[in-house]
């Protein structure tokens, strides 16, 4: 990847990272962040009750909802590659 790609790459990333965050802040409702390009889901396993929204191929961000809000958000790749 070449300079002006990782750059273009960054500025999606963050793009993408405020357009969710804006999203979880006015969110009234955990369903509220299934929307069309987010890719939400509920996760399993040792991260029940966590909910995930894509940013990119590997990348998440991942928070709890206590019932009005977000909150313990996090950007992660909790699949580890």
């Amino acid at each position: 990847m070449d300079r002006r790609q990782r750059q273009r790459h960054q500025t999606d990333w963050r793009r993408k990272v405020r357009l969710v965050l804006t999203r979880l802040d006015a969110a009234r409702a955990v369903t509220e962040m299934d929307v069309p390009g987010f890719g939400f889901h509920a996760l399993t396993g040792d991260m029940s009750g966590r909910f995930a929204v894509t940013v990119s191929r590997n990348w998440r961000i991942t928070f709890a909802w206590d019932g009005e809000n977000a909150v313990d958000v996090d950007l992660e790749d909790y699949h580890g590659t």
